[in-house]
């Protein structure tokens, strides 16, 4: 007897009525990761800082339940898994996304840069998984965005190599402290993305543009990447199709920290 697939809104999505909660959400990968989680049928929850951006993601992607919240300050992260807690009564994905990303030569540094990125890409989601604890249940997990700087010794990047080298040691005590509860944990390391990170990093456009191509040539791909190939992976970390994965670190980077 011959079978007929089932039409497509017949088929179950993989995130249906999951509960998603994405920091930085509103640009980049972080936007391109809730479209896709929404797509998949789950409750997305979206923070950014405020301003502009909020309001155009608001505007683009209406499905998503769109908070202000700044990852840098402790009492706003505590607000936000409040109302979390108060609206929804559970989270079963949490994507840690936000960050900031500025360059400088070692010698040009500031200790207000440096306290600034500590505060955001460390402090942020320590505190975030910290907050968020009580509201993940056997099954659900936790995605911290990276970056191959982890691993590379790319000029200028000081600062911020040194946030993400922290933020890959914390999700390895995540994943031993979080496997009783059946909560996973892992990263994705973007390599060279074109995101607008770059356009906030300070620099004139013409030095940003300088610094794609120059990425691009390095990258094995020959090409920068894009939000929606992070994205992709972090969906999957973060899906049941990685379900005997935790404490690990794919790497979305062209080959430019493996080959």
């Amino acid at each position: 007897m011959r079978t007929h697939p089932k039409p497509a809104e017949w088929v179950m999505k993989e995130f249906e009525n999951k509960i998603v909660l994405i920091t930085g959400a509103t640009t980049g990968i972080g936007f391109a990761a809730a479209k896709k989680f929404v797509e998949q049928g789950a409750r997305v929850i979206g923070t950014g800082r405020g301003g502009k951006s909020l309001e155009v993601a608001k505007s683009e992607l209406p499905q998503v339940d769109w908070k202000a919240s700044d990852v840098g300050d402790p009492a706003a992260i505590e607000s936000l898994f409040a109302g979390v807690k108060s609206e929804y009564g559970k989270l079963d994905v949490l994507y840690l996304n936000a960050g900031i990303a500025r360059f400088a030569p070692w010698a040009e540094g500031s200790l207000s840069e440096f306290e600034d990125h500590f505060n955001v890409n460390v402090r942020g989601p320590w505190l975030a998984i910290q907050k968020a604890l009580p509201l993940l249940g056997k099954g659900s997990s936790i995605v911290v965005t990276g970056s191959v700087v982890d691993r590379k010794g790319f000029a200028g990047t000081s600062i911020y190599s040194a946030t993400k080298a922290a933020v890959r040691s914390m999700v390895r005590v995540a994943a031993a402290e979080f496997s009783s509860l059946g909560i996973r944990i892992n990263v994705v390391s973007p390599g060279p993305i074109d995101t607008p990170i770059f356009d906030k990093g300070g620099m004139p456009k013409e030095e940003s543009d300088g610094m794609k191509v120059g990425f691009a040539s390095m990258v094995p791909l020959q090409r920068m990447g894009t939000s929606e190939e992070a994205a992709n992976v972090a969906l999957f970390l973060a899906s049941e199709r990685a379900s005997y994965v935790t404490g690990t670190e794919i790497c979305v980077d062209g080959g430019i920290a493996q080959v």
